[in-house]
Order: structure tokens, then C-alpha cells, then sequence
């Protein structure tokens, strides 16, 4: 996740993943997007004058301890993998 700031347009865009490219953009209300692909995921995040920039910078991640557990596994899979090929 990347986070723009645009202070001339008081503007912040919330970039989900760099892997896909947004194909349509959905508005939720004035100076509220969001960027979707044909399949329905979100991309991105577009926020004017709507959202305060000290909130956005200051966040709370949770995560569900089954969600985590399947994180860190796929982690050590992708560690392990890596040391192998460097290793190798």
C-alpha cells in the first residue's frame, strides 16, 4: 500500500497494490473514488478535502490470529524458498 499526497489539490489517493491497474472508477460520493478492475477489486482510493491527514497517517493494524498465522507461514515458504535459490 502507497499513500499520495497532493497538497495544491488538498487531495490524498490510497494506492492498494502496484500489480493491478485500475480499469473504472466508481464514486461514492463528491471527491470520493474508488478505483476498481473488471473484476471488481479495489485498486486505489481517491479522497478530496474529505479525509483529515493527520487520521490517515496514524492507523491501527488488525489482524485476525488465523489470518496471521497463514501470513507467516506463506512467509517462511517464500524465506525458504529464497534461501534455497540464493544458497543454491
Amino acid at each position: 500500500m502507497k499513500i499520495y499526497y497532493d497538497r495544491e489539490a488538498d487531495a490524498i489517493y490510497i494506492k492498494l497494490s502496484d500489480k493491478m491497474k485500475p480499469d473504472g472508477t466508481i464514486e461514492i460520493e463528491e471527491g470520493v473514488n474508488i478505483d476498481t478492475t473488471k473484476e471488481g477489486k479495489i485498486v486505489g482510493i481517491d479522497a478530496s478535502k474529505k479525509i483529515n491527514l493527520k487520521t490517515i497517517l496514524s492507523y491501527t493494524l488488525i489482524i485476525n490470529n488465523d489470518d496471521l498465522d497463514q501470513v507467516c507461514s506463506q512467509h517462511r515458504e517464500k524465506s525458504a524458498i529464497n534461501t534455497e535459490v540464493a544458497g543454491g
